[in-house]
């Protein structure tokens, strides 16, 4: 039986400086055999300007009154930008004054005109309502009536009349005003009449699927603008990315002046990239991510330092959260000091968590990405991130997260051993030196203009002409003879009975979520999973994991989205497999190598969940396994795929070239976010020894979203560098056949894999 770490006491709340917490921790990894390194981002001085001359005298006095006597460079510039009309993003770290960049023209509009309104777009319910409470405060000092409403599920039926007619300040998420604002804007004459401003925040969130919908939700937007006589300006706001302007002007579709010039103060940052031991040097195995982690966070908490733990995961989340919560076991009777939070908690919990975060009640979270964006968490002193998040935008920010007051700060990179954190720790400089990555949208994908071309037809006629994306008159004609349109004297009118809006998800490829009930005499419900994550995580027999209490899934009603489940108290948690069938449909581009050629297009794949695997606790040793009774699932996207002639694998037997591909694809399909600003979620890959399509040994990289969104062309384009990347990789690993830091984990300690994805890679660029 294994031991459970030690408990220690936990200090009393109060907030430290991370800087003597951060040499000891950094002084007991480099003291270690492995590989730490250790970088000290200095800090920087504020540099402040004057309050544009068109600025509301009444404001700028507010403004002072709070303490704000000057504003930093680049709020200047946005504020000037934004009071001339022009459409701006800026583009700035966390932590440096953005929410005055449009809170201060917006405000200063509204007192000159009370007839102004503004909308106020965040990507959550969590920062609406952050941002709401910061407009509050603003509005005490200011002394003036300016209306200002959160709009969301939350809103309760009775406020949502007041809002559309009362409301200078409108908050609310790009869901709500796909589904709730734009396909009733009748009800919203008064906001879209005098709409003056929309600020969309947090605009490096809007890419992928999420962004290319945004896109054409602001189509939407600024077609009912036309129609009811207004022309917004729009104000946006981001972390760095390498396309801040690029990125902005294809989600507004005008204009838009960048302003990245970031006159914020900042303390320093002690920035360590933690490559946890090998513990299994055969197997190339290192010390486990989740334990590393949690030893250093462990330390941080101790230690009186607040921090904030990110997980690549849902159920990590959970894992992490249980073994801190052991190590750090409280006395009975004392309150949780370590919280969890991630997507499926319920509003009142995350907003419990938020609170306790700021007054300093909890000491520590385990986090998604969802605590990535800038909800106020207050003065956190250290950051600790499981693995390379995939977008070093991603990592900034979260590193970000800790250290947002002028006092130094530690945050931590603790690598897994996939080949991305691998990469990333054997290169730091990739981290201190590469610029960030681009954002990618493709609002033009079919899948998602031919929707939203149903929504705003469903708002107001299409005109013979009328240009909404790429090739509108051909989808138009096509929703005509589908009957979904009625065509007379040369406009488009909605036919169908159906609300088009509920049937498109902005986030992901399905509208379906499913419930999460805890059975009892009074039946509750606990959380929620969106549908693709559904088969492996709530499957019957599965161990779901939520706020550190382990729940056996009983029933799962596929129809009814609907999950029932038990408390239990057992030392496993289950890990769900997926079959994969991948079928091409057509080939886009093609280019020929040595040994080998590459091409992108079209793709059908079928997805099924087969089995799953009882994983024990802290040990991760498999104790068991059932299978899994779901329905299968379908998804055409589009894909790159790299093709092996006979030169490449001569020599080779058919389990070697099968254990070469699919090193290869692990390799590639891990370091496929170095060129796409994506999750490794985001991009699947898929192996045929002998493909269907053209008998080669195949290696295939897929959009895993219906209709693709740039990845696979993006993976296309640089096929060159990718594969130079894949083989650098393999080459450096001084595994002897293969591990998880290269070609992915080996069963036996004598793998082909390591040697064949070796020389299949080297053949094939000649």
């Amino acid at each position: 039986m294994v031991k459970p770490p030690p408990a220690y006491p936990v200090p009393a709340v109060r907030r430290i400086p991370a800087e003597l917490v951060a040499q000891r921790i950094v002084s007991e990894l480099q003291a270690k055999p492995t590989d730490t390194v250790v970088r000290r981002v200095e800090g920087r001085d504020a540099r402040f300007a004057d309050w544009p001359e068109a600025l509301d005298e009444r404001l700028v006095a507010a403004l002072k009154r709070r303490g704000i006597e000057r504003p930093y460079t680049h709020q200047a510039k946005a504020i000037g930008h934004a009071l001339a009309g022009e459409n701006v993003v800026v583009v700035t770290p966390t932590a440096s004054g953005k929410t005055l960049c449009y809170n201060a023209p917006v405000l200063s509009s509204i007192l000159k005109d009370p007839s102004t309104r503004a909308m106020y777009l965040f990507p959550t319910k969590a920062l609406a309502q952050d941002q709401l409470d910061e407009l509050h405060g603003l509005f005490t000092d200011l002394g003036e009536d300016v209306r200002t409403f959160t709009y969301d599920g939350d809103t309760p039926a009775d406020a949502r009349r007041a809002v559309r007619q009362a409301g200078h300040i409108v908050l609310t998420n790009p869901d709500m005003l796909h589904t709730a604002i734009l396909p009733h804007h009748t009800k919203w004459v008064q906001l879209f009449e005098s709409l003056d401003y929309v600020v969309l925040d947090e605009l490096h969130t809007y890419r992928g699927v999420f962004g290319s919908h945004l896109a054409n939700v602001l189509r939407r937007l600024r077609r009912i603008c036309q129609f009811y006589g207004s022309d917004p300006t729009f104000i946006l706001c981001s972390a760095t990315i390498a396309n801040p302007g690029e990125l902005a002007q294809a989600l507004v579709g005008d204009d838009v002046e960048l302003v990245d010039d970031n006159g914020a103060p900042a303390g320093e940052r002690v920035v360590v990239i933690h490559n946890p031991p090998v513990v299994n040097r055969e197997l190339g195995i290192r010390q486990s991510s989740i334990k590393s982690a949690r030893d250093i966070a462990g330390k941080l908490i101790r230690s009186g330092v607040q921090t904030i733990v990110f997980a690549p995961s849902r159920v990590r989340v959970e894992l992490l959260l249980t073994y801190l919560r052991e190590t750090l076991r409280n006395k009975p009777g004392d309150p949780e000091r370590v919280a969890g939070y991630r997507g499926g908690y319920l509003p009142n919990e995350r907003r419990a968590i938020e609170r306790g975060l700021r007054d300093g009640t909890i000491r520590g979270v385990v986090a998604t990405n969802a605590l990535e964006l800038g909800i106020d968490i207050g003065g956190l002193g250290a950051s600790v991130v499981v693995g390379y998040p995939g977008a070093l935008a991603s990592l900034w920010q979260q590193f970000g997260r800790a250290g947002r007051t002028q006092e130094t700060s530690l945050s931590v990179l603790v690598a897994s051993s996939n080949p991305l954190d691998q990469y990333v720790a054997t290169h730091p400089e990739f981290v201190f030196e590469r610029s960030v990555e681009r954002g990618l949208i493709d609002p033009d994908n079919l899948f998602i203009l031919g929707s939203h071309l149903k929504c705003a037809a469903f708002e107001l006629p299409f005109t013979v002409g009328e240009a909404f994306g790429a090739h509108t008159d051909e989808l138009l004609d096509i929703l005509y003879e589908e009957g979904v349109l009625q065509k007379a004297n040369n406009r488009y009118h909605w036919m169908s009975e159906a609300y088009p809006a509920e049937q498109v998800s902005l986030r992901t490829a399905s509208t379906d979520n499913f419930v999460i009930i805890e059975q009892g005499p009074q039946p509750k419900v606990i959380g929620e999973c969106d549908r693709p994550s559904a088969p492996l995580l709530i499957h019957e027999d599965a161990i779901y994991i939520h706020r550190g209490q382990q729940y056996q899934v009983e029933y799962l009603d596929w129809d009814d989205k609907k999950a029932y489940v038990t408390p239990v108290a057992v030392d496993y948690y289950t890990d769900a497999q997926l079959a994969v069938e991948l079928k091409v449909l057509d080939s886009f581009q093609q280019e020929g190598a040595a040994a080998g050629s590459h091409e992108m297009g079209e793709v059908a794949i079928t997805f099924l969940a087969t089995i799953f695997k009882k994983v024990k606790l802290h040990t991760h040793e498999n104790v068991g396994w059932g299978k899994i009774a779901i329905p299968e699932e379908n998804l055409h996207t589009t894909a790159y795929w790299l093709s092996f002639d006979e030169p490449a694998t001569s020599g080779l037997g058919r389990e070697e070239i099968a254990a070469g591909l699919q090193g290869i694809a692990h390799l590639a399909r891990n370091l496929a976010p170095i060129y796409c600003l994506c999750d490794p979620r985001d991009v699947g890959g898929e192996t045929h020894v002998r493909s269907p399509y053209n008998e080669l040994p195949t290696v295939f990289l897929y959009d895993a979203v219906p209709g693709g969104v740039g990845l696979a062309e993006k993976l296309f384009e640089v096929r060159n560098d990718l594969a130079e990347a894949c083989l650098a990789l393999v080459q450096s690993c001084d595994c002897p056949n293969g591990c998880p830091g290269c070609v992915g984990p080996q069963v036996e300690s004598r793998s082909p894999a390591k040697a064949a994805a070796k020389r299949m890679l080297e053949r094939l660029r000649g």
